[in-house]
């Protein structure tokens, strides 16, 4: 029986989208076990120092104040790995936010007025938090983020872009951002009998139960981690973050149950954020448009306590032809918070300027800018020289180009006026590489005609509980409504993270060979099921993590549509298309919304979204949604996903690539390209706000 309706490619609808529309879906913090009591922690207001003292009187004379953490009476924890876990271990603070303090009472409003009581006394030393391409303490890193190496390089740069009749010599500027999810992180952690239960906000159960048993010395087996529904994440939750550990603490210390939800002024400090990134990216080619000599040098920031290499000159090794290329990374150790994982890590920043300085080159060839990426298209990976499994980005343009209206446009900039508006179109191509890790699964199946599928995947809102009951039922040809997914808890079987558009492929990898062999014990029964069922298991190590003889990646391409006003400076996107090469597409429904959702953050980081350091304190000036300004409603009008069906053998039995993060990552340079032809003016510094459109095109405006 073929169950078309439900297969793998279906827009089947989200299984828990009820719940949640109608709050039935508990997430970390509105779990509420008997006795459970509140937790507000209290960040330093230095940005580098020790603590000399922490006043508590005052916080513990309040009412409902059960205790207050402080460096000297907290629990001692176990080594780690990653310092940012080590939280109230000594008086050392780091940098702006570090947690030096944490208040436990009955209630949040009571831990919150009694965190404010907490008065700290700081001994300060001087500091440094700002990004400077100067600074003397720059330093070549071995590695960037992923393990690629820092620098890249074929051929003769130098040389080849010296003797090439068209040069284009830019440099391009995008600032700190941060993940903001939906959700703030949050735990609720509970001892019972020696056994630790904790919901948790992450993007991935198994992680912060390994973490949380190296830090207070418990097997792993006396730990449970649930993660069941997580309100959005974009790789600030894709490593353990030190509200758990405080959560945790503080429940051993008061024998009660403890919840944390992490205020979001605080959590720019504590999180990780996108680490601003400073680019040099120089192109040499010929008048025909084929490149012969590409560099894109990056320079970005890290704390002082763990290295953080945002990978942005990466890109440059993937994407256009060029038989000498230079890339390379350079880092600054600041009095800073750590860089993490912000969505499209590397990507995202790397592609704005690369495909920035494409538009540039076109400008400067007389090519039309679609044209002169087909031009570049390599025949293999240009820095490892490996075939790629599939390439269709050329189809992406060409299609695109037609859905977009792109053969109607005028060359010319600053030409299409409509009043005071001035309107202009854009391109940018994009790129994600294919990550897939060892995962196990289970499949069981019952008399009654029904199967369970058992799996410690994460769905952080992108329905990886539908697509993988799709999964399942088409690996099985039976209907979808008859599988249950369990996903969510460490108790599971094992899974990776999800995070780096890795998860599908990873979870559902090991689900399909589950399922596959399940089938396989139905067939051999002729689907007679015993009063017990019939179980089958999956672990795809020594599979999924072996290497492969092929670059793998997927590709898109983003053609955006903006009007700019003369007046008041205010540029607003009216059209945003992208089509996308990601393999099979494994749930229309689910797809589209991840794509979309992917362009409308690169919205943001063109338009709205910006933060600063303040040299002073050392602190995230735009710490909430007040002041950090993520794309709302009314910035986003017609917006359309669409792909091209790919097919691929060389990537796991579903045949699928990652979607979740390539939306973004040529959204901000596909605008900024449509801000320039729209204008004739180029601004290299994101995002593209007020202030700076209205210097840049009226220089003399006081």
């Amino acid at each position: 029986m073929n169950h078309q309706a439900s297969a793998p490619g279906a827009p089947v609808s989200r299984r828990e989208g009820r719940a949640k529309v109608t709050g039935a879906a508990a997430y970390a913090a509105e779990h509420s076990p008997t006795g459970r009591v509140y937790a507000w922690p209290v960040p330093a207001g230095i940005a580098s120092g020790r603590v000399t003292a922490v006043h508590t009187q005052q916080a513990l004379s309040l009412p409902g104040t059960i205790a207050v953490l402080t460096p000297d009476n907290a629990p001692r924890l176990g080594d780690t790995d990653d310092p940012i876990l080590s939280v109230l271990q000594n008086d050392r603070v780091p940098h702006y936010g570090w947690y030096v303090a944490l208040v436990v009472a009955e209630t949040l409003e009571a831990a919150r007025a009694a965190a404010q009581a907490v008065r700290v006394e700081y001994e300060t030393d001087a500091h440094d938090a700002v990004l400077k391409p100067g600074d003397p303490a720059i330093y070549a890193p071995e590695s960037a983020n992923g393990g690629h190496p820092a620098d890249r390089e074929r051929g003769d740069f130098t040389t080849a872009h010296a003797g090439a009749p068209v040069r284009v010599d830019v440099s391009y500027t995008v600032p700190p951002l941060h993940n903001h999810p939906m959700e703030p992180h949050a735990s609720t952690a509970e001892w019972d009998g020696g056994h630790l239960t904790v919901h948790d906000s992450s993007q991935g159960a198994t992680a912060v139960r390994q973490a949380l048993a190296a830090l207070f010395g418990i097997p792993e087996k006396d730990i449970t981690v649930v993660a069941e529904h997580v309100g959005g994440g974009f790789g600030s939750k894709g490593t353990p973050r030190p509200h758990v550990v405080l959560a945790v603490m503080a429940a051993l210390q008061t024998g009660r149950p403890v919840t944390l939800s992490l205020p979001r002024r605080q959590m720019a400090a504590v999180v990780g954020h996108r680490a601003p990134t400073l680019h040099r990216v120089r192109l040499g080619a010929g008048h025909d448009g084929v490149i012969t000599a590409l560099a894109h040098e990056v320079i970005t920031h890290t704390s002082r306590i763990k290295e953080f290499v945002e990978q942005a000159a990466v890109p440059g090794r993937v994407m256009y032809h060029s038989p000498n290329s230079l890339t390379t990374h350079r880092v600054a150790p600041l009095d800073v918070p750590s860089p993490s994982w912000m969505r499209a890590p590397g990507e995202a920043p790397g592609m704005y300027a690369l495909e920035s300085a494409m538009d540039e080159l076109a400008v400067a060839t007389g090519l039309d800018p679609v044209e002169l990426r087909l031009r570049n298209e390599p025949e293999t990976e240009p820095d490892s020289g490996l075939p790629f499994s599939s390439r269709h980005l050329t189809d992406c343009l060409t299609e695109g180009a037609r859905r977009f209206g792109w053969s109607d446009r005028d060359p010319r900039p600053a030409v299409r006026r409509d009043g005071s508006l001035l309107i202009g179109t854009g391109v940018a191509s994009a790129t994600y590489p294919v990550l897939v890790s060892p995962s196990e699964a289970t499949a069981h199946a019952s008399p009654d005609g029904t199967f369970r599928v058992r799996i410690n995947a994460t769905d952080i809102g992108t329905g990886a509980r539908t697509v993988l009951a799709q999964v399942a039922a088409g690996a099985m040809d039976v209907p979808v409504e008859s599988v249950t997914v369990d996903i969510g808890n460490s108790d599971l079987p094992s899974a990776p993270l999800a995070g780096g558009s890795s998860g599908t492929a990873s979870w559902g990898w090991a689900v399909h060979q589950a399922c596959t062999s399940l089938r396989g014990l139905l067939d051999e029964r002729a689907g007679a099921v015993p009063p017990d069922g019939l179980h089958a298991a999956a672990d795809t190590s020594g599979q999924a993590d072996q290497p492969v003889p092929y670059a793998r990646h997927a590709f898109g391409a983003h053609f955006a549509e903006v009007e700019v006003d003369t007046v008041t400076g205010e540029v607003r996107v009216r059209r945003l298309l992208g089509v996308f090469a990601a393999g099979r597409i494994l749930n229309s429904r689910t797809a589209r919304a991840q794509f979309i959702g992917g362009m409308v953050m690169g919205i943001g980081m063109a338009l709205t979204e910006g933060s600063t350091v303040d040299p002073a304190s050392g602190a995230f000036v735009e710490n909430d949604l007040a002041s950090y300004h993520v794309p709302v409603c009314a910035d986003v009008h017609a917006i359309e996903a669409h792909w091209i069906a790919e097919e691929d053998k060389h990537l796991n039995p579903m045949g699928s690539k990652g979607i979740g993060e390539i939306g973004i990552v040529g959204t901000a340079a596909a605008v900024g390209n449509a801000f320039h032809h729209a204008t004739g003016v180029r601004l290299r510094s994101l995002p593209l706000t007020v202030d700076k459109v209205l210097e840049a095109m009226d220089p003399a405006r006081p």
